[in-house]
């Protein structure tokens, strides 16, 4: 059965509440998800070597790169189809308060700093998913 491609891009809110809310919740899954796959669960930075000073850190530049590429693509649909509150809270909530449980869940905090590392990433995260889905908007069809 073929979904008619004007399905996948009619306004959310226009449509019927349940593939309304069943849109919005694949959408949230699919942040989270691309959240998991692409950043690691435990972020403390690790010693390169036994007894080193210097440290890296888990996370890779290309798993931040698909992370940000999957998070835009997803506010710019979102932004094609529903309100940019909406938008935000899809596209931006979910990694946020994924990144939120994984820096607060450390018993021993690397120098209390993780706050503000949370609030960055969150303001950087929510920031794009803003600009991307205004940008997508005025590619929008209107309907009628």
């Amino acid at each position: 059965m073929l979904v008619h491609m004007n399905t996948l891009l009619t306004s959310l809110p226009k449509s019927t509440p349940l593939p309304r809310y069943a849109t919005r919740l694949l959408g949230a899954a699919l942040a989270a998800t691309a959240y998991v796959v692409c950043i690691p669960w435990d972020l403390r930075n690790r010693a390169e070597t036994p007894g080193g000073i210097d440290e890296t850190s888990p996370v890779s530049a290309l798993g931040v790169t698909f992370l940000a590429l999957s998070l835009l693509a997803l506010a710019a649909y979102f932004g094609i189809r529903d309100r940019l509150a909406w938008t935000l809270l899809v596209v931006a909530a979910p990694p946020a308060a994924l990144l939120y449980a994984s820096l607060s869940s450390h018993p021993t905090q690397d120098a209390n700093a993780w706050p503000v590392t949370w609030a960055f990433c969150t303001l950087v995260i929510g920031a794009g998913t803003l600009v991307s889905a205004t940008v997508a908007r005025r590619f929008r069809r209107e309907d009628g």
